[in-house]
């Protein structure tokens, strides 16, 4: 498809919702599992679900629908998306691409991310929460593959301060101040959906991970090609699979359920320090 045709896209999702808002959120959270609490905290709200939006993408992970949700929190704007899009639910990457886009046309100058992780590193426990600093991503594959759109970004973009370094600090200085232990860490992306091999966990903690999950990173590099500032947080909600036999992914929602009270609390006060 040509690339002004990709824009106009683009450009039309967008408009529907910006007809519905009160004001351009300048905000932006994509909730990972398990942290759908946040959303209680979140005033004057208005809901509107991915099917109703034009050109959008439809979640096929379950049969719950995904919504943005507009609305205030520590006294700003802001807009959440309740699901994402992986990679191995038979998208393209390019097509990953799209919700951040979307949400950089609606004004959005920080995006905070969640996700649910393994624990590769030794010292990471199920329900740390930690902050991600860095990925390291071999799948071999870019959201921002193809014809470039110059209305967000060049080409050619630097990710070395992808995870902005200022928004970390802030993070660390929260959580300090709320008596939170935060750890920080390299995100290692797979691309699912089944869990990774023992063999391919000793090579992820090698190489240098930390943490590993087949999402974020399609988010992450969209928002850097478009100028986007980036605070992503793990939640570790279970073992790696060198470190625990016959993993099935069932202990991930009860624990991201039990430990997201304090990330949520987290988030809420970052966002209430946010220039």
């Amino acid at each position: 498809m040509l690339k002004e045709k990709i824009f106009d896209k683009y450009k039309e999702s967008a408009d529907y919702i910006l007809k519905r808002i009160k004001e351009k959120p300048e905000i932006a959270i994509i909730l990972g599992t398990g942290l759908e609490n946040l959303l209680d905290e979140i005033e004057d709200k208005l809901e509107i679900n991915y099917r109703d939006v034009p050109n959008f993408l439809v979640s096929t992970t379950n049969n719950s629908e995904g919504k943005f949700i507009f609305g205030k929190l520590s006294g700003k704007y802001l807009i959440c998306m309740t699901k994402r899009f992986h990679y191995y639910e038979g998208y393209d990457f390019d097509e990953l691409a799209m919700p951040v886009y979307v949400l950089k046309l609606l004004g959005v100058k920080n995006l905070i991310l969640t996700n649910a992780a393994g624990a590769v590193n030794y010292n990471f426990y199920p329900g740390d929460i930690c902050l991600i600093r860095d990925h390291i991503n071999f799948a071999g594959v870019s959201p921002t593959r193809g014809n470039n759109l110059p209305e967000f970004g060049d080409r050619f973009y630097p990710i070395d301060n992808l995870y902005d370094k200022k928004l970390r600090s802030l993070a660390k200085k929260c959580a300090l101040e709320e008596g939170i232990e935060l750890k920080e860490g390299v995100y290692f992306f797979t691309v699912g959906p089944f869990f990774e091999s023992p063999s391919e966990i000793r090579a992820i903690r090698t190489l240098g991970g930390d943490l590993v999950g087949m999402s974020t990173i399609t988010e992450t590099l969209t928002a850097g090609h478009c100028g986007m500032k980036v605070l992503a947080f793990s939640l570790a909600t279970n073992y790696s699979s060198d470190r625990i036999e016959n993993m099935d992914g069932s202990e991930v929602e009860d624990v991201a359920r039990k430990v997201s009270p304090k990330l949520k609390d987290l988030i809420i006060k970052i966002i209430g320090e946010l220039d």
